[in-house]
């Protein structure tokens, strides 16, 4: 399999992607539901790692200076990224993150772990966006921290929904600031990858539950 494919058979068998009725924060009704607040073992977290650091290695081979983690659920995306590309591709690359409340004693300041300098580029790593709130106030927050370039922005999954245009929230990201933004998956990929297929004796996107999430994305899916 390749490491997308092991990817969406290793959030299904995490607990992370789950399917049936839920709803969202801005109230849409889905067919399925991504909570990466359920990798919860040193060795979910040393895997979610690899495939991070495989999707920064396709798209970003090299110009990356240090890796961002918004708080609080990026910190430990970014960390464990950081280590697997070390591991898997002898990249030592540093990280960051930021505090929610700024020190004002010891080294003080908004951020921990590298500071970022004039000129870095520096690398987001998220979950899942949904409105892209959190990386708005991190390009907001480096204004205050150094004169950066954001290079790119790497989540879990794309799930190819209209933000506030006609366009998916990722791509108003990408237009707003020109950020290139890499997906480990995206939601079609998902449904094309687990239709009909059994992951440890059970389908999880049969005929049905596709016709769900194909009508979603008909219904809240970016339009352009």
């Amino acid at each position: 399999m390749t490491y997308k494919e092991e990817f969406i058979t290793f959030m299904v068998r995490s607990g992370v992607l789950t399917f049936g009725d839920f709803t969202t924060k801005s109230g849409r009704k889905t067919p399925y539901f991504i909570n990466t607040g359920n990798y919860k073992t040193g060795a979910q977290a040393a895997k979610l790692g690899d495939y991070y650091a495989a999707c920064i290695q396709e798209n970003l081979p090299d110009g990356v200076t240090c890796l961002f983690g918004p708080a609080y659920k990026g910190i430990p995306l970014a960390v464990t990224a950081a280590a697997s590309l070390y591991r898997n591709y002898e990249r030592d690359l540093p990280y960051c993150f930021n505090r929610k409340e700024v020190k004002d004693h010891g080294e003080g300041g908004s951020m921990v772990g590298y500071k970022p300098q004039a000129g870095d580029d520096v690398v987001i790593v998220e979950d899942v966006v949904t409105a892209g709130t959190a990386v708005r106030e991190t390009i907001e927050l480096f204004k205050h921290v150094a004169d950066v370039h954001m290079k790119a922005l790497i989540v879990s999954v794309d799930r190819m929904e209209r933000g506030t245009k006609d366009c998916s929230t990722l791509d108003e990201l990408r237009e707003d600031y020109g950020i290139a933004v890499y997906p480990i998956v995206t939601v079609k990929e998902i449904i094309s990858f687990l239709h009909n297929r059994e992951i440890d004796g059970k389908v999880y996107i049969d005929d049905e539950m596709k016709g769900k999430m194909e009508a979603y994305l008909k219904e809240y899916g970016a339009r352009k």
